[in-house]
């Protein structure tokens, strides 16, 4: 089975009329402006999937700032999964500092979404008031054995639209905050894993963490892929291709010249997705 960890998709009024959603959200407008800035509704997606060869995928929509545009937004995630149930799984994506996020985390979980992401903090990082709005969302998703994904970026390197100010460190806190959760760092984790290397501490503190590699075509060479599983062990990486953004045909090319193993692949392209989101 073949798992496509990490997709974004809009309901049609969002994808027809992006303008009409500028105001009030920057980050929006920051990546989706550019008319070359892809955006999809869940009948694109689904065509994508059997064109490509994708029998799964994990899908949300973006962090709006809005409680109701993020509201309407996670409304057609749970009714993308309705009407595809065994192809889409939805997770709730929300702006943690809303009034209702935790309210709408619960509404979501019960209307059949299978955890909580791309959470993504374009601004500031992963500041203390940011892991305090996280906390109660992180506790449901711990007591019902659910993932979180969040958004994190390589912390050098050149500048692009969405790379936040995160740090390694904030990173790593949050991750030690919330040791009990099942968190996928989306984009390599910002290279976090590279320090799975150290003597002490560290792989322990990542022991619930696992990597995406949505947008690496972008970021990284294709040895990224044996590198991360001589690190980190090829079972904590989830394939995700930041759909529509990359296709998932470029990836599969870069995986094959990676030089990973087939079990390898077969592990990082749906066997871990399966076990991480509970799909059977």
């Amino acid at each position: 089975m073949i798992i496509d960890a990490h997709t974004h998709i809009f309901p049609e009024s969002i994808c027809d009329e992006r303008e009409a959603y500028f105001e009030g959200e920057p980050e929006f407008k920051l990546l989706y402006e550019s008319p070359k800035s892809k955006l999809v509704n869940a009948d694109t997606l689904v065509a994508e999937m059997d064109a490509q060869g994708v029998d799964v995928s994990i899908t949300f929509g973006f962090p709006w700032h809005h409680p109701e545009i993020f509201k309407a937004n996670n409304d057609y995630i749970m009714d993308a999964v309705a009407r595809y149930p065994d192809r889409i799984k939805g997770l709730c994506c929300l702006d943690v500092f809303a009034d209702n996020a935790v309210d709408e985390v619960e509404r979501c979980i019960s209307g059949g979404l299978s955890g909580v992401g791309e959470l993504a903090f374009y601004q500031g990082g992963f500041g203390a008031d940011t892991l305090d709005r996280l906390h109660p969302i992180m506790t449901i998703c711990r007591e019902k054995n659910l993932p979180v994904v969040i958004h994190t970026n390589e912390p050098i390197g050149h500048m692009y639209p969405g790379k936040t100010p995160n740090t390694l460190a904030q990173i790593y806190e949050m991750i030690k905050r919330f040791a009990g959760n099942n968190i996928v760092l989306a984009h390599w984790g910002g290279g976090i894993f590279f320090y799975m290397l150290m003597k002490k501490e560290v792989r322990e503190t990542l022991a619930n963490v696992y990597f995406d590699t949505a947008a690496s075509p972008f970021l990284y060479t294709p040895e990224i892929y044996s590198v991360a599983e001589s690190i980190a062990g090829a079972e904590k990486i989830l394939w995700g291709t930041d759909y529509p953004l990359i296709k998932p045909d470029r990836y599969f090319r870069e995986i094959e010249k990676s030089g990973v193993s087939e079990t390898a692949a077969k592990q990082m392209m749906g066997e871990n997705a399966a076990c991480v989101f509970s799909i059977t």
